[in-house]
């Protein structure tokens, strides 16, 4: 029976995931789980040690434990929903709930975009008017900064979501992807999508294409500084600035695999999902702390303060 045709709404999708063998949905299970527990436990850790430590309360270290609070927002909105199919062996999820997580991963995606943004701000700031630094970055402009971020994440989801809610499923009800998000549930409206996936790529991918370019120009105005002043100081800003493009580019450039295209759905959209959704939430706090040295010595001199403080509690 053709169900593209009648009126019956859709009230629940199905997430083809990435197996339906239940040995091969357990071993993923155990992976996914421990990426999922090392993106918690990295950037808790980076969130505690920017917290916790007076000499790192500056613009900078702001920024990166407000990304790391991104970044568990992130990966939690697909990662739970995954974990519990991947466990229980269910692959269900119902229309209001496959809304509810595409408007809080393009939340959460379009905020990591604009925070992105601010951190190249914040290091333009830092390069070219140093001196001028912390009076331009006070906290009140940091607060409003983070807040611009997520309100512009916020906006650029609410479009996502009023376009989709806008269209009738009324038949196929398959989606081939371990989350809910706008290229795969688009293709099953009952309806011609056509323009409305032109306003959902210019939304999503012209827009990551466009921020990234500018990023990129940005970044190179800021390495060619960094060039002509050859301080110890240039060392920890070209460490930094490498941090934040590597960052960057595992953030922009599997987005805009994914939205800088019509709506076509391809086998390897699943692994370039995974790396923008599970791995680069992780592997976040891993290249600031490895590139920072500050922030390493930080976080070594801590985790020995705990040590030694419960050795000498246990005797």
């Amino acid at each position: 029976m053709d169900l593209k045709n009648n009126n019956t709404k859709v009230t629940e999708f199905v997430l083809l995931g990435f197996s339906q063998n239940p040995q091969t949905q357990y071993i993923l299970f155990s992976i996914f789980l421990t990426i999922y527990i090392t993106t918690w436990l990295g950037n808790l850790t980076i969130i505690i040690t920017v917290i916790s430590t007076p000499h790192l309360h500056t613009p900078m270290y702001f920024l990166l434990g407000n990304l790391a609070v991104i970044d568990i927002s992130d990966s939690t909105v697909t990662a739970l929903k995954m974990l519990w199919d991947l466990f229980s062996h269910t692959n269900s999820i119902s229309y209001n709930w496959c809304i509810t997580q595409i408007f809080l991963f393009h939340l959460t995606g379009g905020a990591v975009v604009f925070f992105l943004v601010v951190m190249a701000v914040d290091r333009y700031i830092a390069i070219y008017k140093p001196l001028q630094y912390l009076l331009i970055m006070n906290q009140g402009v940091c607060i409003g900064l983070v807040a611009g971020a997520w309100l512009g994440g916020f906006a650029h989801s609410i479009v996502q979501v009023a376009l989709i809610l806008q269209l009738p499923f009324c038949g196929p009800n398959v989606l081939d992807n371990f989350y809910c998000d706008v290229p795969q549930l688009i293709k099953l409206a009952c309806t011609d999508t056509y323009i409305t996936e032109l306003l959902m790529v210019s939304n999503s991918g012209l827009l990551l294409t466009l921020i990234f370019c500018i990023l990129l120009v940005s970044y190179s105005v800021i390495l060619m500084k960094i060039r002509k002043h050859v301080t110890e100081a240039k060392h920890k800003a070209l460490s930094t600035c490498a941090a934040q493009i590597i960052v960057m580019s595992m953030n922009f450039i599997p987005g805009m695999f994914i939205y800088d295209r019509p709506f076509q759905v391809f086998p390897v959209d699943k692994i370039t999902s995974v790396l923008y959704t599970l791995i680069t939430p992780m592997l976040n706090p891993v290249i600031f702390t490895l590139r920072n040295t500050e922030m390493r010595n930080t976080i070594r001199k801590r985790i020995g303060k705990c040590i030694s403080s419960r050795i000498t509690g246990s005797k």
